[in-house]
């Protein structure tokens, strides 16, 4: 039930923080942009949507489309359903859904009741506990163990990675301050409050000013990426990838007469590959 940004805007005016909530807005939305520019990746989805229609073999119509978003965002967003293992999709949910809930309650907290003598809502100041809290939960279980896992990426926990991981420390850094922020300042501990607060804007600086040179503009093209997928699918292009046939198809056991010869006449569904069997032999 803490809001710790009540207190804190007793040193410093209220107007500087939603200034600062905007100018983290404008770094984002800025570094995404010169990511777009830098590797070209606007120009590069727009050409190859191009390319996917000129070799389309029948139309779909916006009806269709409309359902392929929201297939899009139940299935990529909300759910994360292209996460195979169980694991690594609840650490990412937990960590998304915590930085959404943190992100959004912060913007309230400042914008609506720091400084306009209304007390905060229990439940905003819980749900930017708890949104920080699976943030770090669902951060550092991938970091220090879902990472760390050779069946996985098998990297070790003290060693840096690059844009990747100055995205996910930067999160980390950031909920694991605020909370011992909040905490420190709940108890009265002056010093070490102020202490993790400045160390809580340092992080959420870093956290938002490196979107160029971190991995946090992925969030914005994943989606896009996944919906021309799913339209490349439906309307025939498959971004000229081999469609993954039923093999026990007559129509298509008579347009490769073949297939009986050196399959059977009943033949399995082939393709499971590395997926047949979870890697435990390292």
């Amino acid at each position: 039930m803490h809001n710790p940004f009540s207190e804190i805007a007793a040193f410093i005016p209220p107007s500087m923080m939603k200034t600062y909530v905007v100018l983290m807005i404008l770094l984002v939305i800025g570094g995404t942009v010169l990511d777009m520019m830098h590797k070209q990746s606007a120009k590069y989805f727009f050409a190859n949507s191009k390319k996917a229609q000129a070799n389309a073999k029948h139309k779909v119509g916006g009806g269709k489309k409309a359902g392929l978003a929201v297939k899009t965002v139940a299935n990529e967003v909300l759910t994360s359903s292209e996460f195979c293992n169980s694991k690594r999709r609840l650490s990412h949910l937990m960590t998304m859904y915590g930085f959404i809930f943190f992100v959004v309650t912060t913007a309230i907290l400042i914008f609506k009741y720091t400084g306009s003598g209304q007390e905060a809502s229990g439940l905003v100041t819980f749900l930017w506990h708890l949104g920080a809290l699976s943030l770090c939960v669902g951060g550092y279980w991938f970091w220090f163990a879902i990472r760390v896992d050779v069946a996985s990426e098998g990297v070790k926990w003290n060693q840096f990675n690059g844009r990747g991981d100055l995205f996910i420390l930067g999160l980390l850094a950031t909920a694991t301050f605020a909370l011992l922020w909040s905490f420190t300042q709940a108890i009265g501990l002056g010093v070490i409050s102020y202490l993790m607060f400045a160390l809580f804007i340092v992080s959420s600086t870093v956290l938002f000013g490196s979107v160029y040179w971190s991995k946090f503009a992925h969030m914005f093209f994943k989606p896009a990426a996944a919906f021309q997928k799913k339209v490349a699918q439906a309307d025939g292009s498959n971004e000229n990838l081999p469609f993954d046939y039923d093999l026990t198809d007559p129509e298509l056991q008579a347009k490769f007469p073949d297939l009986p010869t050196y399959l059977g006449t009943n033949p399995p569904n082939m393709g499971l590959g590395i997926k047949r069997e979870a890697p435990r032999h390292y």
